[in-house]
C-alpha cells in the first residue's frame, strides 16, 4: 500500500523553483522602489524650489535664504506665506537628513538638491554666473541658475 504525499525530490524541485521565482522578482522591487524615490526627490526639490522664489518675493530686499543643510527646518518651515509645512527629507540618505541648499557667493543664484541612488553629493555648490560645480552624476536638483 502506497502513502501519499510528496517525495523529498518533489518538494526540492518546488523550493528551487520558488528561490528562481524570488531571486527575479527581488531586483525587479528594487528597481521600482528606486524610481520611486526619483520621482519623490525630484518633485519635492521643485516644491522647495517653489517655496525658495516664494520666500525671495516676500523679503524686502528681495533675498534667497543663506546656504543650509536644514533649508526646511530652519528656514521654510516658518517663512510667510508658508509653502512647505513640514521638514522634506532626501530618499536617498541613509538617516532623515534633509535635502541640501547652496547659495552662489553672490547671492543671486542657488541649487537644491538630492545625493540620488549612489547616497554621495556629488553637486559641490554654485558659482556666481549660476552654473553648478561639482559632477553631472545621479545627483536630482532643481536651480535657477543655467545647472551644468
Amino acid at each position: 500500500m502506497r502513502k501519499k504525499g510528496f517525495t523529498i525530490i518533489e518538494l526540492l524541485v518546488v523550493m528551487a523553483v520558488i528561490s528562481i521565482l524570488i531571486g527575479i522578482a527581488i531586483p525587479r522591487i528594487k528597481g521600482m522602489q528606486d524610481e520611486a524615490n526619483i520621482t519623490k526627490a525630484r518633485a519635492e526639490t521643485n516644491t522647495l524650489k517653489t517655496a525658495v522664489e516664494s520666500y525671495y518675493i516676500n523679503q524686502k530686499p528681495n533675498a534667497y535664504p543663506v546656504s543650509s543643510p536644514t533649508i526646511c527646518a530652519t528656514t521654510l518651515n516658518s517663512a510667510s506665506p508658508l509653502i512647505v509645512s513640514e521638514v522634506l527629507y532626501d530618499p536617498f540618505q541613509v538617516t532623515s537628513t534633509e535635502y541640501n541648499y547652496i547659495k552662489s557667493p553672490n547671492g543671486r543664484y542657488y541649487v537644491m538638491f538630492s545625493v540620488g541612488l549612489d547616497g554621495v553629493a556629488d553637486i559641490t555648490g554654485i558659482d556666481n554666473a549660476g552654473i553648478l560645480l561639482g559632477i553631472n552624476d545621479d545627483d536630482i536638483y532643481a536651480t535657477n541658475g543655467t545647472g551644468f
